[in-house]
């Protein structure tokens, strides 16, 4: 029987000298490693005949050693993706050995740490080890958590699980104060609460309004300048409405670096036929940067207008690359992109008309899945391997960065895609009663992504 993730660590034994560090195996070290492995696991408890499989010869799998002071191999570990083809963001640890008189439980101990550092530095967003089953106290006195039994040659293990929460931190960083902090104002209105955009009464005009961090604006300021056109395009984008123009406001030490900000704003909205309709400059200030836009529709499209049983498709512009200076946080595909496509991608919510939309903000997709799942007061699955994403893009990276442009929608099933231009849409999950957003993995397996309301503004 073959279980995924197995880790398995012999008997304990009393340490006889400390180990030095923990460090990937190179050749030599893997091939020590291996000798560990097979006088523990075939040898001395007989758990298999030969204990190699097709993870020693993926070349994604990565081998940690423990090194004692003299730089001998004491313990290694294997680590790398669950399953043959795309890495998904699931992966799993196995074959844990320490040699005997070297100390199992402090060796052991140093090898999972790193194996759990080096996973979710690698962008793995779900962990899973099987254990013996005498080695379960050990593991969750480390953090991990039991899943539930299992048999691995005849043997009781555990099927232990890392927390990984990098997703729900995001999602806490960017957006749990929202509730508390604007109770009273309701921003959006009725039916709009917590939106991307608000709907000006009495009118067709729909407004948005985004800043950009100012550390953003010091750093890189050409590229904050066109970012700020992008946000809110994309805010009036997910409501359906066509920009008619947008407004700015701006910070900057000297005139040369407001020069700097306005020129990336300028061919923003140059790129995208939006005229930049007045503003405000003022000089001998921190940097700074908001722009206000404005758009038209006579139906808006709700962030909360989802309901059970609605599918989730995102469709997202894969083209581009990591922007320089913020790889796995900003994807940047507009700035190759023509004036076409990118009128294209703005009118798609607005031609397809979903039940619900929200364009993927800092909260990354599945926060924002968590947001459009929030305000229409149920909760939201979603498919991992089934969400488009860049080859240059890993899927942790992916599911927590600013994407560019990314729609997230969600309608009854078999409701025609968006008509959006060179970004590509797949349907990856569904809006389901309860709150909180879980991910689906290939497996079958659920694990929790967000287990609360993610603004805590409520229901539109």
């Amino acid at each position: 029987m073959t279980v995924l993730g197995e880790v398995l660590i012999g008997a304990r034994t009393p340490a006889t000298g400390p180990f030095h560090h923990v460090e990937v195996a190179d050749a030599a070290a893997t091939t020590r490693y291996r000798v560990l492995r097979r006088e523990t696991f075939v040898e001395r408890q007989g758990l298999f005949a030969d204990d190699l499989d097709w993870r020693d010869d993926d070349p994604r799998t990565v081998v940690l050693v423990a090194r004692d002071t003299g730089g001998e191999v004491v313990g290694g570990v294997r680590l790398g993706p669950a399953e043959p083809g795309a890495d998904v963001g699931w992966w799993v640890g196995g074959r844990l050995v320490v040699r005997p008189g070297a100390g199992a439980a402090g060796v052991g101990s140093a090898l999972v740490r790193a194996a759990c550092a080096h996973a979710e530095g690698a962008g793995a967003l779900r962990f899973d080890a099987t254990v013996q089953a005498a080695n379960e106290r050990l593991f969750r006195g480390l953090g991990w958590r039991s899943v539930r039994p299992v048999t691995v040659a005849g043997h009781d293990h555990v099927l232990m699980r890392w927390p990984i929460g990098r997703i729900a931190a995001l999602a806490d960083a960017t957006k749990r104060r929202l509730g508390a902090l604007l109770a009273g104002l309701s921003p959006g209105g009725p039916g709009f609460v917590g939106d991307d955009g608000a709907p000006v009464p009495g009118s067709d005009l729909v407004a948005a309004c985004d800043a950009i961090v100012p550390a953003m604006v010091e750093r890189d300021p050409e590229w904050a300048g066109w970012c700020s056109v992008l946000v809110n395009l994309n805010d009036l984008a997910a409501m359906g409405a066509t920009p008619v123009g947008v407004l700015d406001a701006v910070g900057a030490r000297d005139a040369s670096f407001a020069h700097r900000v306005l020129s990336g704003l300028r061919g923003a909205a140059e790129a995208y036929g939006v005229p930049v309709l007045g503003g405000h400059t003022q000089f001998g200030v921190p940097a700074s940067l908001s722009v206000t836009a404005l758009g038209r529709t006579e139906h808006p499209v709700p962030g909360g207008g989802g309901k059970p049983g609605h599918r989730i498709t995102l469709t997202a512009d894969l083209g581009g690359r990591w922007r320089p200076g913020y790889a796995g946080r900003q994807w940047d595909s507009t700035t190759s992109r023509s004036p076409q496509e990118l009128r294209a991608m703005l009118a798609a919510v607005g031609a397809a008309r979903p039940a619900a939309a929200k364009d993927v903000s800092m909260a990354g997709v599945v926060g924002t899945l968590g947001m459009l799942a929030e305000a229409s007061g149920c909760g939201a699955v979603l498919d991992v391997a089934a969400v488009p994403r860049p080859d240059g893009a890993g899927v942790g990276d992916w599911l927590t960065c600013f994407p560019g442009f990314a729609m997230l929608t969600a309608d009854r099933p078999g409701a025609a895609p968006l008509p959006a231009g060179p970004a590509v849409g797949a349907e990856c999950g569904e809006l389901v009663a309860g709150r909180g957003v879980g991910l689906r993995w290939p497996d079958g397996e659920t694990t929790e992504a967000i287990t609360s309301a993610v603004t805590g503004m409520g229901t539109a």
